[in-house]
C-alpha cells in the first residue's frame, strides 16, 4: 500500500488528525439554530491542559496544586467559546462540571454564571471502584437526559473517560474543549445532534454576522 493510499485509508477510518470529528458546516449551523431555541445539553470535555502535569493526589480534590491544570490556550479558548455562544444568542441555564479544577475553570470561564461541581461528572479512573465508575456513567447519562428549563440549554463539563463511559466508543477521539450536543427526548432518553471543536465556535459566530 503506497503512502497516498494509506493516507486515504486512514482518513476514511478517521485516524488522521482533524478527520474524525469534523462535521459539515451546514450540520453545525443547524445545531446552532436548534440551540437558540433551548432544550439541549452541551457536553464539553474540559479545555486544553498542560501535557507535563498529572493528577498526583486524585483522592484529595481539594489539593488543586497536584492536579493537571488548564494551560493558557485552554483558558483563552474557554473564554472565546463563551463569547461566541453569546454572539450566537445561545441561552444557557445550568452549568454543571466535574470536581477537578480544570473542569470547574472551563465551566466558569465560559461565563454563564456559577458552575455546580458534582462527583457524577468527575473522573474516577483507578482510584474509585468499577461499581462507582459505572454509577457515574449512569448518572452522567441521566443528567444529559434532563430537559433544561424552558428557553435554555444546560452546559456540562467533564473528562474524556467519563464521556466515553457514558456515550461509547464513538467518543474515543473527543478532544480537549470539544462540545457534544444532545437533545433530551423528555422520556428519559436523548439523541446526539452535533459535535463542535473548540476552535469552531468563533468561526460559527463570524459566519452568523
Amino acid at each position: 500500500m503506497n503512502i497516498i493510499r494509506l493516507a486515504l485509508f486512514c482518513t476514511l477510518l478517521g485516524l488522521l488528525p482533524g478527520a474524525a470529528n469534523s462535521q459539515p458546516a451546514a450540520a453545525q449551523a443547524d445545531a446552532i439554530n436548534a440551540l437558540r431555541q433551548g432544550g439541549h445539553v452541551i457536553v464539553f470535555r474540559h479545555g486544553a491542559t498542560h501535557a507535563d502535569q498529572a493528577d498526583t493526589d486524585p483522592l484529595n480534590l481539594a489539593n488543586v496544586a497536584k492536579q493537571r491544570q488548564l494551560n493558557d490556550d485552554g483558558r483563552a479558548l474557554a473564554k472565546s467559546i463563551g463569547e461566541s455562544m453569546r454572539k450566537l444568542r445561545i441561552p444557557v441555564g445550568l452549568v454543571r462540571t466535574s470536581m477537578f479544577q480544570r473542569a470547574v475553570d472551563t465551566g466558569t470561564l465560559l461565563g454563564f454564571g456559577d458552575a455546580k461541581a458534582t462527583a457524577d461528572l468527575t473522573e474516577g479512573g483507578l482510584v474509585v471502584t468499577p461499581i462507582e465508575n459505572n454509577r457515574r456513567a449512569d448518572a452522567f447519562r441521566k443528567l444529559v437526559a434532563e430537559t433544561p428549563a424552558d428557553g435554555t440549554n444546560t452546559v456540562i463539563v467533564s473528562h474524556k473517560p467519563n464521556i466515553m463511559d457514558a456515550f461509547g466508543k464513538d467518543w474515543f477521539d473527543v478532544r480537549e474543549g470539544e462540545a457534544s450536543i444532545f437533545q433530551p427526548d423528555g422520556k428519559g432518553g436523548y439523541k446526539p445532534i452535533a459535535r463542535i471543536l473548540a476552535g469552531d465556535w468563533s468561526k460559527l459566530a463570524q459566519a452568523a454576522k
